[in-house]
């Protein structure tokens, strides 16, 4: 028999009361589906998929408090937990990081400075992205992202979109930026490859259900004649 954990409630949604538990084997006849797949078919499912991956694994991971180690309580007003005995009070954890698409040229001689990774399949090629440091802004982030990961600088971010990204707990945000100077110089480790694509001739690039293919797709659309 599968051990279930006790079922967080979730809120609701479409009018409809959810709740969400851990398994540790499937309980019923249907295939598991994993949040990829998931998102690549059904976006709000994906959405309150993800929700309630991130609520449990905050209830998991901070049953005891992290200044302290005394155990701590659920709230019953929020998704919280509150330690007892020193009153820290802790919060599911979201973290930000920027996407950037790096263009120069104008109209149909738009081009994008895309990049692969390590863990990218072959061919494959998306936006530079990283995480927010602390006491950052997202404009700084981006700057200092694109110069660590491909050695150029950029100008003048502007905000296009964003996307929770449950995996496990982060929130994708998307910005367009121009060209300005350097040679690419791809940080080891990091970026296995980076190059100049017209906005007429893309390589491979990221599923349709990523903030990084929408991203792409709007700056295509931009290149348009």
């Amino acid at each position: 028999m599968p051990h279930i954990t006790a079922a967080l409630g979730l809120g609701k949604w479409q009018g409809k009361s959810y709740a969400a538990a851990y398994s540790s084997q499937a309980i019923g006849p249907e295939q598991t589906t994993t949040l990829r797949e998931l998102a690549s078919r059904s976006p709000e499912d994906a959405a309150l998929a993800g929700y309630a991956a991130q609520i449990l694994d905050f209830h998991q991971s901070h049953r005891f408090c992290g200044r302290c180690a005394s155990p701590t309580q659920a709230l019953n007003h929020e998704q919280a937990r509150r330690c007892p005995q020193c009153g820290l009070t802790s919060y599911p954890r979201v973290a930000p990081a920027v996407m950037v698409l790096i263009w120069r040229g104008k109209g149909t001689q738009r081009e994008f400075l895309l990049a692969r990774g390590p863990r990218h399949r072959p061919g494959l090629y998306s936006v530079i992205a990283g995480f927010v440091e602390p006491s950052e802004t997202l404009e700084d982030c981006c700057h200092r992202e694109v110069l660590e990961e491909l050695g150029v600088t950029i100008r003048d971010p502007q905000y296009v979109l964003s996307q929770p990204w449950p995996l496990p707990h982060s929130l994708m945000v998307a910005f367009t930026a121009e060209y300005v100077g350097g040679d690419i110089v791809p940080q080891p480790g990091e970026i296995e490859a980076a190059q100049w694509f017209p906005a007429h001739d893309l390589p491979e690039i990221p599923p349709a259900y990523s903030c990084a293919y929408q991203l792409i797709q709007r700056g295509v659309q931009q290149a348009q004649p």
